[in-house]
């Protein structure tokens, strides 16, 4: 496409890779060119004051994360980027439907593995992997959940290759984060670019709250008719604790902290003011480790004793249920293809990253063979840390690498380095490409809904392939398509 000087994206130039704004689309491009009109019609000037302010309102409402590591610079905010992602309606259909399947497969597997084990003596997943990983949790063993609903809230990281296939990179089923600059980052757009946004016929992401609350409400004790909701927080020194305010204000529930509550006689309450009041759901955004004292970390200051005796006793509920971070195993994610086929006897609508296990000799070898065109992940970790991008990692890297591999085969995966899609970022140099991921979030009680889009988290460095805000990403607002005209 042949731009004007003027044009701020005269000189954007994508590669050889798939663009979310400038690749044809096949089922719209006019909603594509109209917002690259409009960015034109703004400047690139203007473009950037308004980013500016729009970064300066971040940090006036206290829009933040925390990095540990840099004890300088404790809290920052989310790079934001004022080019949206552009997701059409087709596009939409599809990555939904491929969320919903993956969710119902995970809470089957979730399901099965702590009860019969249908899957494991049928040799499909291999035992070792379930119950020799660190996030099982033998206490969950045949412990009653309600619609069997094991993963209420979970985030499904997506990338898009350089042929612009959509397919899912991990899974985020303890306690993902992120949802809270899907919302914040729409109301920031509506704010800082009315002009942009005039007309677009976008879905919309404003009832998150609202959505979370039902299925917090759906999961609560049978026969409770007005259910207490809480969230349950570690408190303001957590990375993410703005997304819990941020939460607890969309819901309208009251943000606790595990003094806040009390069990007695298989009861929780929540102390008030007014004494205390019966709490019957729990969305938690504590680690499983520090619920409960009395069964998990006996120095556990963040949670509260007796809360697990209270949820066998079926007078309250935990979202996300204990042990789902079995399922965010990257080993276990290997195997996601045939969990789906086996439970829903489905094919997968969303295809797996190819994945080389490195617990399995065929997989260790094929790694190191390879290692300096591969992508090493630990299955534990989060957050992008510990992975080894073979292709842009030095000598002493590789071998950091190769001998963390023999010392601890189980503990790594291997992927070939995607040609991840790139968006229009505004940078100091203009706009340039830069690579970006997606975490739509689904939201499960009785049935799984899925937001309109998701976290589209950038690479603000230049041919950086790490997204995580903790590595210097930023994010984008996803403008999921409700048709296809154009405005």
């Amino acid at each position: 496409m042949q731009f004007s000087p003027d044009d701020p994206f005269h000189d954007y130039d994508q590669g050889a890779y798939f663009c979310e704004l400038t690749s044809p689309r096949g089922d719209d491009g006019a909603t594509a060119a109209a917002i690259r009109a409009r960015i034109g019609a703004i400047g690139l000037d203007a473009l950037r004051a308004r980013a500016a302010a729009a970064e300066t309102e971040l940090i006036n409402l206290g829009i933040t994360f925390t990095v540990y590591s840099e004890a300088a610079a404790i809290d920052r905010i989310l790079p934001f980027d004022c080019i949206p992602r552009l997701v059409t309606a087709a596009e939409w259909t599809g990555l939904e439907a491929g969320v919903r399947q993956r969710v119902a497969a995970l809470n089957a597997f979730l399901h099965d593995i702590y009860h019969a084990g249908h899957i494991i003596r049928d040799g499909t997943i291999p035992a070792e992997l379930v119950y020799g990983n660190a996030n099982y949790r033998p206490e969950m063993k045949d412990f009653p959940i309600r619609f069997g609903t094991y993963v209420h809230i979970c985030g499904t990281d997506i990338v898009r290759d350089a042929a612009g296939t959509f397919m899912v990179l991990e899974d985020n089923a303890r306690t993902p984060s992120g949802v809270s600059y899907v919302v914040e980052n729409r109301h920031l757009m509506s704010r800082a670019f009315p002009d942009l946004m005039a007309g677009m016929k976008l879905r919309p992401v404003d009832d998150y709250g609202r959505r979370l609350l039902e299925a917090m409400a759906e999961i609560a004790p049978e026969g409770v008719m007005d259910p207490q909701v809480v969230l349950l927080s570690p408190g303001i020194y957590n990375s993410a604790y703005f997304e819990h305010v941020f939460l607890a204000r969309e819901m309208g529930v009251p943000l606790v902290e595990g003094p806040d509550l009390v069990v007695e006689d298989d009861r929780v309450y929540m102390r008030t003011t007014a004494g205390r009041r019966p709490v019957h759901t729990i969305y938690r955004r504590i680690g499983d480790d520090f619920l409960d004292p009395t069964v998990f970390r006996a120095e556990s200051l963040l949670g509260v004793p007796g809360l697990i005796g209270a949820w066998r006793r079926g007078t309250v509920t935990l979202a996300n249920a204990v042990g789902t971070g079995v399922a965010d195993d990257k080993a276990v994610y290997a195997y996601m293809p045939r969990i789906i086929r086996y439970y829903l006897g489905e094919e997968a609508i969303l295809p797996n990253v190819e994945t080389h296990i490195c617990r399995e000799p065929e997989g260790l070898a094929y790694t190191l063979d390879r290692l300096d065109q591969l992508v090493v992940k630990p299955v534990g970790e989060s957050g992008g840390y510990g992975i080894t991008i073979g292709p842009r990692a030095s000598a002493a890297q590789l071998a950091a690498a190769r001998a963390a591999l023999i010392a601890d085969p189980s503990n790594w995966i291997s992927q070939p380095v995607i040609s991840l899609s790139v968006g229009p970022t505004l940078t100091e140099q203009g706009i340039r490409p830069r690579h970006l991921d997606l975490r739509p979030f689904a939201v499960t009680g009785r049935d799984t809904w899925v937001l309109p889009g998701g976290l589209s988290r950038v690479a603000m460095k230049e041919g950086s392939l790490v997204v995580n805000s903790s590595q210097g990403g930023g994010s984008k607002d996803t403008w999921v398509l409700d048709t296809e005209a154009t405005p």
